[in-house]
């Protein structure tokens, strides 16, 4: 086994950590109920996988789960797949977001958008619209296990009737109105909806989009659908539509379906950028208790404050951000163009609404940091406590430049997780170090750990990151899939009673982890494997090179195969010195086997609609695979970004 030590502390943990955070108080909770007493995190974070039924029935505790019917055991179950969590518990997720927090006229929801004027709601208000919503929703014969689906954006009509659906025991499912309706039939018929929501349309940026021929495509394409509901949002409605104000006018009484645990709450879709998207169930009991612990425990949330983290409803993100509701935290709804009119504006929307966490995309930070935006200095910025960075790696010079900007009174918190399980496995806390491009450790209760070919656990080097216990939001499974077979398929196919993420992780001694990208994407030349993103970061730290994708078709013979980068250059050409300076940059940062043999030039690089790079997508498209079996381009950002491979794998023909 190799050993590692990890990178830089940016931040150390404060002396007074335990003070005034959730965390804190969890900890000391634990010493008044069970006369638990820990050191630090990492001694917190071994008792919580090594108790696993003890620390989840703290949680269910520490955060007052309201349960309609008592529970027999914590984990019934154990196997992987299949782990049987609160057997007899009956509870509702939307019965915890919507609980008295405070006051009922502090805020729930602050909605900005580019398509019409900022909405506030408070949480009295929330809890009106949601009850209408529900009983308007029971008059167009929605019942309990029936599914909602929405062809929403990010806006407070979604959020009450996401939760409206919820409260109901029914079935919610969610995609952004900037797809295509290809995209949203072969995610929605999977799970044959009885209602649908929709928009005529919305502005993102300064341009307005009219959505109705793809809503009528949309409902042709789902003929389960037994109504349409239109909310008045960018344009002036649908045929044969209910009208949003006619399904929320009546008053009606805001009650919850008590529902077993793992009662299906919400189908979540994957990206459709590796074949069919595949519809995963998440039940009630597992998101509530992940969301609760992360959220509240990682992310500090508390009562009165304001999560910002730019989403749209097609990513599981955004049902994190609603779940602000759960600890009395207002969540931002932010719907248009976040660059418009200009790189600052996220951090002008912090300042506007107060932000407390506020999220980012490490593409975002990245070029905030090339374009030289000093936000402090710009906005202010002095209600934020915490920074997440999440959706993809970020490089260690991004770490740094967000520690230099924000201080180390400021958390920066960057994690990964994925929609499989619909929470973070990797993080920081207030708790935890924060280091120079390095994930701080291992998130409460998830036991995560990187494992090579045999199932060995490595440290120090590149493996498999896998989960070894179960945790309550793993998936009930997928819809549809009636024998699990591809549910197991999915996760346990490498590792028997063992999930594995699909992504490459790199442990230190301590903990700290770097996530590199797609297992099925390292990079793996002459026996030295990297992660795709360390070759993304020597490549993008140069100004010439705005965006890049790597490419390793491997030799069947075992030779060292064909190493293709394509980079987007940032305003100027790809010429022979700028090749040079690119790969005397992997070169040195990497190593001699990863300086590509071929670098190209393209206009944009692929990527799904969560701003992942499609690298698996294009290597099967160079490699001869059908482009349209191989990646739904109304599932990508930019459809024609995949048009130079298509061609190239031609020419390769």
């Amino acid at each position: 086994m190799s050993h590692a030590a990890p990178a830089k502390v940016l931040r150390p943990v404060p002396a007074d950590a335990r003070d005034g955070t959730v965390m804190g108080d969890y900890m000391n909770w634990l010493e008044r109920q069970h006369r638990l007493s820990f050191e630090d995190y990492d001694d917190l974070y071994r008792w919580s996988v090594e108790k696993l039924e003890e620390f989840w029935q703290s949680i269910w505790d520490f955060f007052e789960v309201r349960s309609h019917a008592p529970h027999s055991d914590v984990l019934a179950d154990a196997s992987m797949p299949g782990a049987t969590w609160f057997p007899g518990a009956t509870l509702n997720w939307a019965e915890h977001a919507l609980r008295p927090h405070g006051d009922p006229d502090g805020l729930a929801l602050i909605e900005r958008t580019q398509t019409r004027a900022p909405q506030d709601t408070t949480r009295a208000r929330l809890a009106d619209l949601v009850a209408r919503a529900r009983a308007g929703l029971q008059r167009l014969g929605v019942q309990e296990g029936d599914r909602v689906v929405a062809y929403l954006p990010n806006i407070t009509e979604t959020a009450v009737a996401y939760l409206a659906t919820i409260s109901l025991g029914a079935v919610w499912a969610s995609c952004a109105p900037e797809f295509g309706h290809r995209a949203v039939v072969d995610r929605f018929a999977q799970i044959e909806p009885k209602v649908l929501l929709v928009v005529p349309g919305y502005v993102y940026g300064d341009k307005h989009v009219d959505r109705r021929a793809e809503v009528e495509a949309i409902r042709d394409g789902l003929p389960t659908v037994e109504h349409v509901v239109c909310v008045p949002y960018g344009g002036d409605g649908v045929a044969d539509s209910v009208a949003w104000d006619s399904l929320v006018a009546t008053p009606g009484p805001l009650e919850f379906a008590a529902v077993p645990f793992d009662h299906p709450m919400v189908v979540l879709f994957t990206s459709g950028t590796t074949g069919r998207p595949k519809p995963i169930v998440h039940g009630h009991g597992g998101l509530l208790l992940e969301q609760l612990k992360s959220q509240g425990l990682m992310w500090d949330l508390r009562v009165d404050d304001r999560l910002l983290w730019f989403s749209t409803t097609a990513w599981m993100l955004w049902n994190i951000v609603v779940s602000a509701l759960l600890h009395g935290s207002a969540a931002v709804l932010v719907d248009g163009n976040p660059l418009h009119p200009d790189l600052t504006e996220q951090w002008r929307l912090a300042e506007e609404v107060g932000a407390t966490l506020v999220g980012l995309s490490p593409g975002y930070a990245m070029a905030c940091r090339k374009a030289g935006i000093r936000p402090t200095e710009l906005f202010d910025l002095s209600a934020v406590r915490q920074i997440g960075c999440a959706g993809a790696p970020l490089a260690p010079s991004g770490f740094e430049w967000i520690v230099e900007q924000f201080g180390q009174y400021v958390l920066l918190n960057v994690g990964s997780g994925g929609t499989d399980v619909c929470t973070g496995i990797v993080s920081a806390s207030p708790l935890q170090p924060v280091y120079a491009g390095e994930m701080s450790g291992n998130v409460l209760g998830v036991d995560a750990a990187s494992l090579d070919p045999d199932g060995r656990p490595v440290v120090g080097e590149l493996g498999e990151l896998v989960i070894t216990q179960p945790m309550p939001s793993m998936p009930v499974g997928f819809w549809g899939d009636r024998d699990g077979a591809r549910y197991r398929e999915a996760y346990f196919d490498m590792y028997p009673g063992v999930w594995r993420m699909g992504d490459w992780a790199r442990y230190s001694d301590s903990g700290s982890v770097v996530i590199t990208g797609r297992s099925d994407a390292t990079l793996n030349r002459g026996g030295v494997r990297i992660g795709t993103a360390d070759l993304y970061s020597a490549v993008e730290e140069l100004p010439e090179i705005s965006d890049s994708l790597v490419v390793h078709l491997e030799d069947p013979d075992g030779g060292p195969g064909e190493l293709t980068l394509y980079v987007v250059p940032s305003g100027a050409d790809l010429d022979d010195a700028l090749r040079a300076r690119i790969r005397s940059s992997i070169r040195a940062e990497l190593s001699p086997r990863h300086v590509p043999d071929r670098i190209r030039a393209v206009e944009a690089i692929p990527r799904g609609r969560t701003g992942k790079k499609l690298e698996v997508p294009v290597k099967r498209i160079l490699l001869g695979a059908d482009p349209d079996t191989v990646a739904s381009r109304d599932s990508l950002l930019d459809p024609d970004a995949l048009t130079p491979f298509v061609r190239e794998a031609a020419e390769r023909r």
